[in-house]
Order: C-alpha cells, then sequence, then structure tokens
C-alpha cells in the first residue's frame, strides 16, 4: 500500500493580501474552533470509510495563516489526525505560517505538538515590496521569528520569497536573497508574482495604479537566484525550490510536495482542500461556513469522499500518464524515469513521447541525464520555459 500525504486547509487570516488568489476570508476568526471541530469530523469521515488506518508520512498544513489558529486547536487537530491514520515516527509534519503572528511560546508548543518543519512567507526583505504586496509582517518580525524557531527545536525551516514585484529591482532582489541566506534556513521557495485579474492587485494593475510586471526582468531575478543560492550550498531539486544538506548529507527536501511531484495519493481536509486517492480527485466546498454545515450534518460516503466534497474526477489511465510527466518534469535534478516509467504504466517513456522528446530536446529544452542517460529532465533552459515543456505533454 502506497504511503499518503495529507493537506488541511486552514482558510483564516488577518488581511488578505492584495495578490492572493487562495481560497482564504478575513475577519472569521471567531469561527475558528466551530471550524476545527469540522476539521477533526472530516478526518473521521475520511477514516471510517477508508476502512482502515491508512499510512502517512507527511502533513502539511497551508491557507490562509495556520500560525492563527491557537495551539490546543491544533493540538485537536493533530490528536484526530493520529487516531485515524498510521503516522509513520519520522514523518514529515509542516506548518505555514507569517512571521508576524508568532510567539516564543507558540513555536514551543507547535514543536511539542509534533510539529517539525516551518515554512515562513518571508516574500520580501525590503518594506516597499511589502507594502506593495500588503503583507502585515516586517523584516524584523523574519529575524525574530526564525530566531525563536531555532530555539524551540526547529531544524528545517523554509521561507518563501515573491519575486517579479511591481517596483522591484534587481539589487532590491539581490538584497533579499542575501538576507533570507544569512538566516541559513535548509530550504527556500521562490515564486513569479502572478497577477490574477480578480485580485485587488490585479486591478490596480489593469486600472493603472501599478505597472505590469516584466517578465523579462523576472527571468533575470529567476537565473540571479539559481546563480546565487547554488554557490551558497542550495541545490535546486524542482523548479521552484531549493534545499541544503543535512550532517548526514540528505537532501531536506519537502517530502510532502515530492508527493505531488511524484503523482502519488494525498487527502486533503478542510474548505476547498484538493485529494487525489484511488484513482479518484475530489475538491471540497469553498466556503468555511458551508464546509462546518456539511461535515457537522453529513454521513461518510465512499472513500474517498466526504460530506465536504463537491467535485469528483475520475483519472483514468492516459490522465494519470499525462500529469505524471507534467509534474515529474518539474523536478529539476529527478525528472522523469524511464525505469520508473514503465514500471508505473508497462510502456516504454520513448515509445509514447518520443517525437515530442526529441523535438524539445533539439530546442534545447529536455536533456537525458543519469546514470545510463535513463532521466529525462529540463535543462536549465528549460526551467525558464517549462510551461511550454508540459504542454507538449497534456
Amino acid at each position: 500500500m502506497p504511503s499518503y500525504s495529507i493537506y488541511l486547509h486552514i482558510p483564516f487570516c488577518i488581511h488578505r493580501c492584495a495578490y492572493c488568489d487562495f481560497n482564504t476570508y478575513s475577519g472569521l476568526e471567531e469561527v475558528v474552533p466551530y471550524y476545527v471541530n469540522a476539521l477533526c469530523r472530516e478526518i473521521q469521515f475520511c477514516r471510517a470509510s477508508a476502512g482502515e488506518k491508512l499510512p502517512v508520512h507527511t502533513i502539511f498544513m497551508g491557507g490562509g495563516t495556520p500560525s492563527l489558529v491557537p495551539a490546543a486547536e491544533l493540538e485537536r487537530i493533530f490528536q484526530a489526525l493520529k487516531t485515524a491514520f498510521d503516522l509513520e515516527a519520522v514523518a514529515e509534519i509542516t506548518l505555514e505560517a507569517n512571521p508576524g503572528t508568532l510567539t516564543a511560546d507558540y513555536l514551543i508548543r507547535l514543536r511539542a505538538i509534533g510539529v517539525n518543519r516551518l515554512s515562513l512567507g518571508m516574500q520580501s526583505a525590503h518594506p516597499d515590496d511589502l507594502r506593495v504586496l500588503e503583507r502585515q509582517h516586517s523584516l524584523e518580525d523574519v529575524l525574530q521569528a526564525v530566531s525563536w524557531a531555532r530555539k524551540a527545536g526547529f531544524s528545517n525551516i523554509n521561507l518563501d520569497l515573491i519575486f517579479g514585484i511591481p517596483y522591484q529591482t534587481l539589487v532590491r532582489w539581490g538584497h533579499t536573497l542575501s538576507m533570507s541566506m544569512a538566516l541559513l534556513p535548509e530550504h527556500i521557495s521562490l515564486y513569479a508574482l502572478t497577477l490574477e485579474h480578480d485580485t485587488p492587485m490585479g486591478k490596480w494593475v489593469q486600472g493603472g495604479l501599478l505597472p505590469e510586471p516584466d517578465p523579462d526582468l523576472a527571468a533575470d531575478m529567476y537565473e540571479l537566484a539559481s546563480e546565487r543560492l547554488e554557490s551558497s550550498g542550495y541545490t535546486q531539486y524542482e523548479i521552484s525550490n531549493w534545499a541544503r544538506s543535512n550532517d548526514q548529507g540528505n537532501l531536506l527536501s519537502c517530502q510532502h510536495n515530492l508527493q505531488y511531484w511524484h503523482n502519488l495519493p494525498y487527502l486533503g481536509f478542510g474548505a476547498g482542500a484538493h485529494g487525489y486517492a484511488g484513482g479518484i480527485r475530489t475538491a471540497n466546498v469553498l466556503s468555511p461556513q458551508a464546509y462546518i454545515d456539511r461535515c457537522m450534518d453529513g454521513n461518510p460516503l465512499p472513500f474517498p469522499r466526504t460530506p465536504a466534497t463537491v467535485e469528483v474526477n475520475s483519472i483514468n489511465r492516459e490522465a494519470e500518464i499525462k500529469e505524471t510527466m507534467m509534474v515529474g518534469l518539474r523536478l529539476t535534478q529527478e525528472g522523469v524515469s524511464s525505469v520508473g516509467f514503465e514500471e508505473r504504466f508497462g510502456v516504454s517513456l520513448k515509445s509514447l513521447y518520443g517525437s515530442e522528446i526529441d523535438r524539445l530536446a533539439g530546442f534545447g529544452l529536455l536533456e537525458w541525464a543519469g546514470e545510463g542517460n535513463e532521466t529525462l529532465r529540463l535543462t536549465k533552459r528549460g526551467r525558464l520555459l517549462g510551461n511550454q515543456v508540459f504542454l507538449s505533454f497534456i
């Protein structure tokens, strides 16, 4: 039986940032205890429909701002998870946090609960960037949060950074890189700012109140980051992610996200959460109140559905192959193994996609690498044009 990953969505924020297009809501703090009740109930529904305690090796609590949930409520959630699932002793358990919401005592309690990986939304070291993004923290908050986290016993910290922000210069981006690396995080994730039309920032750009992000400048920022991180001992293992190795020489890549990139099963709990298990992709209702009502009033459904499920899509073999190629090629070192692909699908990678691979290799976007040249992966140039490559396999 494959080991599962679990994603828990916490949709609450103090303030919804101008660029955010996630399923998040501000001003609903009073709903948190009821939401936690519903979350525990959905976990119980899943356990009942699965018929057994499924093995789990990663848990990721994202949002929103999961660090807004009081430690006592988090304890309830993790107790429900431990009751419902067979959690590995060395499971990776991540919590996303806004640096401005943390305290030293809260971080100590997180470690006691079992959270062993912290992901901080640093985004930028410059106050002007943070203002444009409408982030509710400062660089000082990030420095303090990392210091408290280290004292609490966290030895696996990720920093999220955003580039391509309106008015952000290459020099300013370089300063953010320097400040983030000076904190010696084990993991750094970099994301190009994406403008969604229904967000405040998208509307500001459409209305001429902000300049449109420059894709050429963003590409320069990405290349600068790649060079700086590599020279500082970080390994790029995915298009947007870099990690350092621990004292045992093991790369501290995000095991939870690797589950997605390997196209392996995961369960999603919470409002708007997505899951993929038993050849079925599911999506939950978006509204927190509707989620609470469904979970508290519902009944068990066939696995992996729960009363919160509003979308169900069966994934056939052809779709699974396409998805495996698309997400697997995001892994810059590992890529897609031709041996692993044939073992999984019973057909060779070259026989299925030989012409597309040859064409993209001819453009310098894909290459065969690894022992025996059995790994198909993006070239450095291909990492900048990844979306164009992925379209060839959809």
